[in-house]
């Protein structure tokens, strides 16, 4: 900033030599015009000419300001003294511009001259000399006219005028006339005079502190107040602007439209997601690990929420679970009739979201009641549901209640309750698979539920009134897609397969009957492959008998032959069947105190599953630990739990889903210590279950000798 005043004050110290010079220049003109003329030198004093001069001056009557007598006067003007007058002053020497202060400045050579030929007013362009008194003789003087550019102006310079908060000052560079003249004036005042009228006109010079505060406080008021204005219009505009209150019969109206309620549904989904989310925001992660489960058994299982909803699962069942494998949130229930409401579609099934606990996410209608549910493992969109009429019923996320596809009512497909579905295939390839109590089992296509690709009856002959199946429930182990395992109400487990093979035709293998329920079979779940051994010949059963067992099949199972020679008789406790007792089970587990509703592994750890029952427990077991009774054992309700699943999380499986017959869905959090396998847990189960096998020997061979020894005692008393 300092360079810019220096810079500024040079160009006006040379504007100032430039008028001087120009002055000057003028001065010497005027000498030599009166050297070459004709005109007498005046004989009166130049003290004389300076009083008269400030005579004039001081009276206030004849205020002559501005106005300069030219340079040239006419020669007529000598004829008659009352009509003596002088030419007005041209424009181009008038006040305020460099000629006008030339010809001002030399006026000290001509004002003898300019006495005589008269004075100008302001109100008049000539004045006679006899109006102005004067102590001198009147002389004849021969004027010539002449006209000669004295000073060119030069142009005028305009600078931007530019503001900074940094320096608070403003630099004015302006040529007008009252500036030339301001300058022309202050030649005689002193430098204090100038700089503090320089200062006070705000040409130049740094504002001070106590200028800066009052401009600030200045700029802070007016920008308050125009705030107060805008707030004031804004205030007067939405006045003007306000609405009515709608009608109760426009407020229905908006409320019945169908964009309106789907874009209310959508954003209080998004609404209470945020806010069901529950995030410890103030959690310290200074404190080391966090302490949520205790080693305590009550804090190894922890209720994380229960699903429920007034308008929908009130006086329901939930009858079957699943959860999705893409979203590992979402987890689906079937529901059954609710006889309460008659409105109400016969059956449904929810879609509820660990983010979004007071309402389900998606709520899908079934002309009858659902017994079963899965999610398309190859379409996330696609959720199937079996009904008790015998419908295979398709829902899409993407549409709304009602489902997009359905099996008609007709013998090509089932007519009876289906139970059990399940997925198999690969992405390119699948099929849905389904089960009801009259032994058939349907084949599907999942973009073409109109008929079946293929249908397998499965039948008994040996059976005493009907030679038909009624099946509960069945189940495929891992990567397998043709040999599957059914549960039926007589309490026996059969093998069977879709398609005809070497070593067997398609049906029930009628020589491998899984026996040792002694009531209707609930559940059968194969164990998962995951891990360095496969165990996929291993699966569960969950009877209404109060017992869950541990099988194997018969293809891995070295003794299988023998025990099915030394137990193939029958006696007066069989069935009635007339196969005998058929592959017997590894192990029993009788824990249970009401009947067994479901089991499944876990699909995590190899050694652990969970099971459910009538008295509302749910029991978690781990094979590796105990075979007796069960690690964790957590009273849920005092209403029956129908059904369990494990959450499909592609890390680790903590979460479980327990369905009760009250309709509500328990969501439980188990610890990770306990669903967390070690490396050698493998290793433990298979020496586990070589344990058992060996157990199992042992009380068959206890058997075949109590069995012999019956024989023999029978013998000899017939003998005697």
């Amino acid at each position: 900033m300092s360079e810019r005043m220096k810079r500024e004050l040079e160009e006006k110290r040379a504007r100032v030599a430039e008028l001087r010079r120009a002055r000057e220049e003028r001065k010497a003109q005027l000498a030599q015009a009166s050297s070459q003329g004709t005109v007498e030198p005046f004989t009166t004093s130049r003290k004389d000419v300076n009083d008269l001069v400030d005579s004039l001056l001081a009276r206030p009557s004849t205020p002559i300001a501005a106005p300069r007598q030219s340079s040239y006067v006419s020669a007529s003007s000598q004829a008659t003294p009352s009509r003596r007058a002088t030419r007005a002053t041209p424009e181009e020497s008038l006040p305020g511009t460099p000629g006008g202060r030339a010809s001002r400045l030399s006026n000290e050579e001509s004002i003898g001259r300019a006495s005589m030929t008269g004075a100008i007013t302001p109100s008049q362009g000539v004045v006679d000399l006899d109006m102005v008194g004067s102590p001198f003789p009147s002389v004849a003087v021969d004027m010539v006219d002449m006209q000669q550019e004295l000073y060119e102006l030069p142009s005028k310079l305009v600078k931007p005028v530019t503001y900074s908060k940094a320096i608070q000052t403003s630099v004015t560079i302006s040529t007008s006339k009252s500036d030339l003249e301001s300058e022309d004036e202050s030649g005689d005042e002193s430098g204090t005079t100038r700089r503090r009228r320089r200062r006070a006109e705000g040409e130049s010079g740094r504002e001070t502190e106590e200028e800066m505060r009052k401009r600030i406080l200045q700029e802070l008021e007016e920008e308050r107040k125009a705030l107060e204005r805008e707030l004031k219009e804004l205030k007067e505009k939405g006045e003007e602007m306000k609405l009515n209150a709608l009608s109760d019969e426009q407020r229905q109206a908006i409320f019945a439209a169908p964009d309106f309620s789907a874009f209310i549904e959508e954003s209080t989904k998004i609404v209470q997601r945020a806010l069901s989310d529950g995030y410890d925001y103030i959690r310290d992660y200074t404190i080391g690990i966090d302490g949520a489960f205790d080693e305590s058994e009550g804090k190894k299982v922890e209720l994380f929420c229960a699903f429920s909803d007034d308008r929908w699962t009130k006086s329901r069942s939930v009858t079957d679970l699943d959860w999705s494998p893409k979203f590992p949130e979402l987890v689906a229930a079937s529901y059954n009739r609710n006889p309460t409401a008659v409105n109400d579609p016969d059956g449904i099934v929810a879609v509820w979201n660990l983010h979004l606990l007071e309402r389900p996410e998606f709520v899908f209608h079934s002309p009858s009641d659902v017994l079963s549910v899965t999610f398309s493992p190859y379409h996330p969109t696609l959720i199937f549901g079996g009904s008790y009429s015998g419908q295979v019923l398709l829902w899409d996320t993407r549409a709304k209640h009602l489902p997009v596809l359905k099996t008609p009512l007709s013998s090509n497909g089932h007519t009876y309750p289906i139970y059990g579905m399940k997925m198999v295939g690969t992405q390119n390839a699948n099929n849905l698979i389904s089960t009801s109590t009259d032994g058939l089992v349907c084949s599907w296509l999942s973009d073409m539920l109109a008929q079946p690709q293929e249908t397998l009856p499965l039948t008994v002959p040996s059976h005493n009134k009907t030679d038909e199946v009624s099946i509960t429930c069945l189940d495929f182990p891992d990567n397998e897609t043709s040999t599957f395992w059914i549960g039926t109400e007589e309490g026996s487990i059969y093998q069977a397969n879709r398609y005809d093979r070497a070593s067997s035709k398609a049906g029930l293998n009628t020589d491998d009957v899984y026996r040792g329920h002694a009531a209707p079979i609930t559940g059968i779940d194969f164990h998962p492959s995951s891990g360095s051994i496969d165990f996929s010949d291993l699966f569960l059963s969950s009877s209404v008998d109060w017992t869950v067992k541990l099988w194997r099949t018969k293809g891995s199972s070295s003794t299988s032959s023998t025990t099915n020679a030394t137990t193939s008789k029958t006696t007066k406790g069989d069935t009635g069947s007339g196969l005998g007792l058929g592959i017997r089970s590894l192990h029993s587990f009788e824990e249970a105190d009401d009947y067994v509703f479901d089991v499944k592994w876990h699909p995590n750890h190899p050694a652990m599953f969970g099971t459910v029952d009538g008295n509302g427990k749910f029991d978690l077991w781990n094979l590796n630990q105990d075979v007796e009774v069960p690690i964790v054992s957590t009273k849920v309700s005092n209403e029956a739990i129908n059904k369990l699943s494990f959450d499909k999380s592609p890390l680790l499986s903590r979460k479980v889903g327990l369905g009760s017959s009250n309709g509500k869905l328990y969501i439980y959090d188990i610890s990770e210590k306990l669903v967390q396998p070690r490396d050698n847990e493998w290793v433990e189960l298979q020496k586990t279950i070589q344990r058992l096998v060996a157990s199992r020997e042992s009380r068959d061979s206890n058997s075949t000798l109590s069995n012999n020894h019956i024989d023999l005692t029978d013998q000899t008393r017939r003998y005697r």
